[in-house]
């Protein structure tokens, strides 16, 4: 106790505190280095005996998943379902008057497992119209109708089927008054095939096959319209197809006459600037209320109209035409020119449906003119006045899928019985006159076949 006796005996000097502390902090390092190096020590003997920090951990016991919601793997069913169509493509030839499209195909039931019982196999021919602006927005009742328009009951009790492939045929005449498969920025309608079967197990498989119903018609002769354009005596005679298909290109002639008018000593002119031209789409579509949300559009049968416009096709041209000004008739300035829908504009057909939406299509053509004086005797150059008129005229054209060599179904079946014609008239048996004796056949110079 001679450290207690003497911190007792006498206070500590500054020199000894000093000491002291200097003699703290070297051992409060020792045992710092000496606990650096058990650390060290502990880790090499932990890794000599798990191998590394992972191989310790995965020892140490079960550990719980860090993706607790991963999403659970189905059983597998007993069977699957595949549609196989037999068919041409469902392309209505002509107007709503068409006389429809015939499909028909197989519905293949493969069995995965040794056998299997069902008590139903359904198939359905629904059609969906959705309008992407209901009037309320989260109702799918005001978003989606659904009609059904075939039904198929392939089996009416529990049947047992074999390991592999079962085929059930099907067809039907799609009417020729429906709308075509048509997908805008307002509504969509499609068509699918949907089968339900149901095992004996209460298990359910379900398949749906979309079909996509294409309407096509017949080019008829190229359309002839005029223009006029008061005050002045300029017409615009232009000749076009009024069909045109998403792909490929049309000719546009266009004429205008009465671009001269001559005075006593002068005559007024008009020339052709620049000429632009447009296809524009015009959709509109009438988005249905359900019962729930009537108070919205003013009571039953009633809904909210959506109209929408966009470009796809356009072009300016600034050079190209004839102009002569001589012509009988006051001039006339000709020009033909290509147009077309611009590619990868994905365009949606012309259609018009019951369930209020209408897609048309419109060709925009503006001209641009300038008006020039210029004496009757011809010399001298045309002076400008400065004045210019923008002529602007639309005309409809129809979009519509390409026919290709495609014929309607009924043009395809063979005659019915009734169109049959009266059988060939019976053999003569009551001939008075002599018969006609065959020719001298000489059968000794025909000589005979040796091998």
């Amino acid at each position: 106790m001679p450290s207690r006796i003497l911190s007792f005996g006498r206070p500590p000097s500054r020199r000894d505190t000093k000491n002291r502390s200097n003699h703290t902090h070297e051992i409060t390092e020792l045992e710092a280095g000496e606990h650096q190096e058990h650390k060290r020590h502990s880790a090499a003997m932990d890794f000599l005996h798990f191998g590394s920090k992972e191989k310790r951990q995965s020892t140490s016991g079960p550990t719980t998943p860090k993706n607790k919601g991963s999403p659970r793997i189905p059983p597998a069913k007993p069977a699957k379902i595949e549609i196989q169509m037999e068919s041409p493509p469902c392309v209505f030839y002509g107007g709503p008057n068409s006389s429809g499209a015939l499909f028909s195909g197989q519905l293949k039931l493969i069995v995965t497992d040794t056998e299997v019982r069902l008590t139903s196999i359904s198939m359905h021919l629904r059609a969906n119209a959705l309008t992407k602006k209901p009037v309320g927005k989260d109702c799918s009742d005001c978003i989606n109708k659904v009609i059904t328009l075939k039904s198929w009951n392939f089996i009416t009790e529990p049947t047992t089927y074999d390991h592999g492939p079962h085929q059930f045929p099907f067809s039907y005449l799609l009417p020729g008054h429906l709308p075509a498969t048509t997908h805008c920025s307002l509504a969509k309608i499609d068509y699918c095939l949907e089968v339900r079967a149901v095992t004996a197990l209460t298990d359910v498989i379900t398949h749906e096959h979309p079909l996509r119903v294409q309407r096509a018609l017949q080019p008829p002769p190229e359309k002839q319209s005029l223009r006029i354009f008061p005050p002045t005596n300029l017409t615009v005679n232009v000749i076009h197809a009024p069909i045109i298909h998403p792909i490929g290109s049309f000719l546009v002639q266009f004429r205008m006459n009465g671009v001269v008018e001559k005075q006593q000593t002068t005559q007024t002119r008009w020339r052709i600037k620049k000429l632009d031209w447009r296809i524009d789409e015009h959709s509109k579509n009438v988005s249905p209320a359900c019962p729930k949300h009537w108070n919205k559009v003013g009571g039953e049968g009633k809904g909210q109209q959506h109209e929408e416009m966009r470009n796809i096709g356009s072009d300016s041209i600034k050079k190209g035409w004839k102009t002569d000004f001589d012509a009988v008739g006051g001039g006339q300035i000709e020009l033909e020119f290509p147009a077309s829908i611009r590619p990868g504009i994905n365009p949606v057909c012309d259609v018009e449906s019951p369930t209020g939406l209408v897609v048309w299509h419109l060709l925009i053509i503006e001209i641009i003119v300038s008006e020039e004086h210029v004496k009757n005797s011809g010399h001298g150059h045309a002076v400008p006045t400065g004045a210019a008129r923008v002529l602007r005229t639309q005309f409809k054209v129809v979009v519509t899928e390409r026919g290709g060599l495609g014929i309607s179904w009924d043009q395809e079946q063979p005659p019915m019985y009734e169109d049959v014609p009266d059988s060939p008239p019976g053999y003569i048996t009551d001939y008075s006159g002599e018969l006609p004796t065959p020719p001298d056949l000489d059968l000794e110079g025909m000589g005979t076949h040796q091998r």
